[in-house]
This record gives C-alpha cells, sequence and structure tokens, in this order.
C-alpha cells in the first residue's frame, strides 16, 4: 500500500472501528480476493471476537494487501451497501495523492554556466589546465601564495586529517576488565550456565506459491547454513523450519513457547523470510509466510510473554528478523567504492521485498494498549531500518546474516550482545552502493554474554 493510501486509513481509523460493519464484508472481502480464507479466520479471532476487535485488526491487516488494497477495500464497502464510509475514504484518497503529486521534488540536473555565446573549445577543454575544475569534476580550493601550494593537491588540504575510528571500543585493559566484572556479576549479566543453554528455532522461507506474489528467495539456504552452525558453537540446540505458510509458522512458534525451558537459559528465533509494513504498538513490521500472508513481528514476540511461555520468565528471548522493511533504497552521502567488500560484480543483491514504514496517525482505544504484555527480556535485532530495503546476495546470502555471523565469531568470546550488535550495525552501513542500516528494540534488563 502507498503513504498516502496508508495515511488515509490511519486518519479514519477510529472513525472506521466504530463503524464498520464487518459481518457482510467477508463474502465481498473473499470475492475480490483482498483476504484469503485463512486470514479472515485470523481477523475474525482477532481480540475477544467483538465487532470493534475485528474492525481494528481489518484495518491493520488491509495495510499489507497490496497497492490496490484501498480500492478494493471501497469496492467492498460499496457492494455491502457502507456507502457513506466508502465515499469517506475514496474522497480522501483523491485528495492525498493530489497532495503528494503536487508537493513531489523537481528532478533538477546541474547546469554549467558560461558568458553568453561562449563555445566549450573556447574555454579550453580539450587542453584544460589539470588544476581548473571542469563539469561534474570537484577540485579542493587552497588559500595562500601559489608559491606555497603543496606540489600535490589532495582534498585534506583544508583540514587536519583526524584518523577515523576502527573499531567500536578501544579494546584497552579498562574495556576487558569491566566486560569480566559484568560477566561474573549475575546483577549485571544474565547467566547462561546451562548446556545447552537454550533453542533456537530458525525459519527459513524461500520457496513461496505463486499467487503470492512474491519471489524466491534465493541465497537464503546460505543465511541459514551460517547461523545453524554459529549457534550450534553458542551451545543452542538448533532446530530449522523451511518454507511455512503463517499459520505454519505461529504453531512452530506457540510449540516452542509452550515447551520447558525451565533447564534452559535462553532463547532464540530467527525469521528468514520476505518482509512488509504492519501497525504496531511495540514492534513494528511483519514477515511473510510461503502463502503470502503476513504474521506481524509483534504477533512473535507476544507468543513468548509470560504467559505463554511460563519457563522463560526473566529469562533472554532473542529475535533476528531478516527481512525487508521497505521499498525505500538508501544511497547514504558517500559511496567509497563502487561494489561492496566480498561482493563481486557479477553478484546480484535482491531485497527482501514490501513496505514497513510507521508514519504519524491516530491509535485507537488506548485501553488496548495497557492490556498488552510488557515486553521483559526482549531484544528484537532487524536486519534494516524501517522504511529501507534489506540487501541479499543470491551467492553469498544477506550482508546483515552474513555480518551477524563473521561478528559472533570474532568477538562473542569477549564482548555483550548490545556490543556485539553495534559492530554489526557500523559494518552492514559502510557496504554497497545503497545502504542499509541494521537496528534492534532492546528490552533486556542486563548485559548478555554467549557461552563460547
Amino acid at each position: 500500500m502507498n503513504e498516502a493510501d496508508r495515511q488515509v486509513l490511519r486518519r479514519y481509523r477510529l472513525r472506521l472501528v466504530s463503524e464498520l460493519q464487518v459481518a457482510s464484508l467477508w463474502d465481498a472481502l473473499l470475492n475480490r480476493e483482498l483476504f484469503t480464507p485463512d486470514m479472515i479466520e485470523e481477523i475474525q479471532r482477532a481480540g475477544s471476537g467483538s465487532r470493534r476487535d475485528q474492525a481494528r485488526q481489518l484495518i491493520t491487516d488491509l495495510e499489507t494487501r497490496g497497492s490496490q488494497a484501498l480500492s478494493l477495500f471501497i469496492s467492498c464497502l460499496e457492494d455491502t451497501g457502507q456507502n457513506m464510509l466508502a465515499s469517506l475514504l475514496r474522497t480522501s484518497s483523491q485528495a492525498a495523492r493530489q497532495h503528494l503529486e503536487a508537493i513531489r521534488p523537481l528532478d533538477l540536473k546541474p547546469v554549467v554556466l558560461r558568458p553568453e555565446g561562449l563555445k566549450p573549445e573556447s574555454l579550453g577543454v580539450g587542453k584544460q589546465d589539470p588544476l581548473m575544475p571542469t563539469p561534474g569534476k570537484l577540485v579542493p580550493v587552497v588559500l595562500g601564495p601559489k608559491e606555497l601550494w603543496p606540489a600535490k593537491l589532495r582534498p585534506e588540504v583544508l583540514r587536519p586529517e583526524v584518523p577515523r575510528p576502527v573499531d567500536i571500543g578501544s579494546g584497552g585493559l579498562s574495556d576487558v576488565c569491566a566486560q569480566d566484572r559484568a560477566k561474573g556479576n549475575a546483577n549485571l549479566a544474565y547467566v547462561l550456565s546451562a548446556d545447552p543453554c537454550g533453542r533456537c528455532l530458525i525459519v527459513n522461507n524461500v520457496h513461496f506459491r505463486r499467487e503470492s506474489g512474491l519471489r524466491t528467495r534465493t541465497g537464503s539456504s546460505v543465511d541459514c547454513e551460517r547461523l545453524q552452525r554459529r549457534f550450534h558453537l553458542l551451545h543452542f540446540v538448533v532446530e530449522v523450519e523451511c518454507d511455512l505458510t503463517a499459520k505454519q509458522m505461529v504453531q512452530a512458534l506457540v510449540e516452542l513457547a509452550r515447551r520447558d525451558h525451565s533447564a534452559l537459559d535462553c532463547c532464540v528465533v530467527v525469521i528468514l523470510s520476505h518482509g512488509c509494513q504492519a501497525s504496531h504498538l511495540q514492534f513494528p513490521g511483519a514477515v511473510y509466510g510461503t502463502d503470502g500472508c503476513p504474521v506481524s513481528v509483534e504477533r512473535i514476540v507476544n507468543i513468548f510473554n509470560g504467559t505463554g511461555c511460563p519457563s522463560l520468565r526473566g529469562k533472554p528471548k532473542l529475535f533476528f528478523i531478516q527481512a525487508c522493511g521497505g521499498e525505500q533504497k538508501d544511497h547514504g552521502f558517500e559511496v567509497a567504492s563502487t561494489f561492496p567488500e566480498g561482493q563481486t560484480p557479477d553478484s546480484d543483491p535482491e531485497p527482501d521485498a514490501t513496505p514497513f514504514q510507521e508514519g504519524p496517525g491516530t491509535v485507537d482505544q488506548p485501553d488496548a494498549v495497557s492490556s498488552l504484555p510488557t515486553p521483559s527480556d526482549i531484544l528484537v535485532s532487524y536486519s534494516t531500518f524501517p522504511g529501507f530495503v534489506s540487501w541479499r546476495d543470491t551467492k553469498s546470502g544477506s550482508w546483515y546474516i552474513e555480518t551477524l555471523d563473521s561478528v559472533f565469531e570474532q568477538w562473542a568470546h569477549c564482548e555483550d550482545l548490545q556490543t556485539l550488535l553495534l559492530r554489526v550495525a557500523n559494518a552492514v552501513s559502510v557496504k554497497g552502493i545503497y545502504k542499509q542500516i541494521p537496528g534492534c528494540f532492546n528490552f533486556l534488563r542486563k548485559k548478555l554474554f554467549f557461552k563460547t
């Protein structure tokens, strides 16, 4: 769904939840193929199953149903006689699109200025002084008498050279001592003394049904093998589930949460799939099952709350999400090289698909916020910043997982998880022509040091 339509839904969310007659909509939504039968059942079971809860979930899920979702939904409203709401949404959608068109930035191009009537050859382009600027190539400006100019001009001459930090943390003796003190103090760090220390579930969705419109995630198996080996070395019992539908994903996660973790110290969930935007109160985004149905990250995390997984209370629960955050491609501010380190010109990075950007909007029913479980002992690490693409190389796997594996290999024996993830973010952010920056939502109460 484009941003204009998304903002329309959020602007009138309260009114839709209040007035929408969902019972008459189910058949229309199915007939226009806006939702599948399984998705309709999920919406009907939302919350307490009341009309308001169903309407609220329907509006939330509607944002994940593609670029034509709003226009199809408006048609469904008209089909079921809800013409007031249909007219309101249609009018607002048209106005929002016109507004976006009006403020769209112009495609500006640089113009080289020269005296009128002076031809380019008169400027001595063919025999140009190497110190004179040419269009498209900037040279430094050096102030002072010509005889004092350096023999070779460099961009750095106007400012002192400051060495860039190579690492995160100094690595000095004080850092080592601080880490050791934290490891040995149960008030500062989680105790991961069990062996195995926990379970790790990896969901690797590679092949998607044709009707989902989602492409095969070539290269994801490389990510899966890397993480399977890495978490095994970190003393986790690793299980891998491949190509699961949305319902199967939820079932696998519920089964993991219902197991007895009382003898273990930690739990890890990794999702490798396509992703999309989803409305949220705590954790943004959603991941797709192979049937093209999304499962929100918030729902995944809440499966492991104190009620659903009592044997993990007070223990760290870690979620790693390799999926797209949106369609925007970040060019960054400066590109040092044409290809990222370790990537050859014939490699083929591709994104893990649709939008996940959360914009401003009014959240209805404030009491629904307090009914959600407070996140505790939870960390969710995302491969990309909300709204942007997450890159995956078809041969070597995703930038995020490749870097995560490398950083864990080098530093997990001496650094806590938050520091490791800072290293990952720093390393991924300098890759490639298009930029990517991982991020996380950290609700851990202590530092976490993996068992190595």
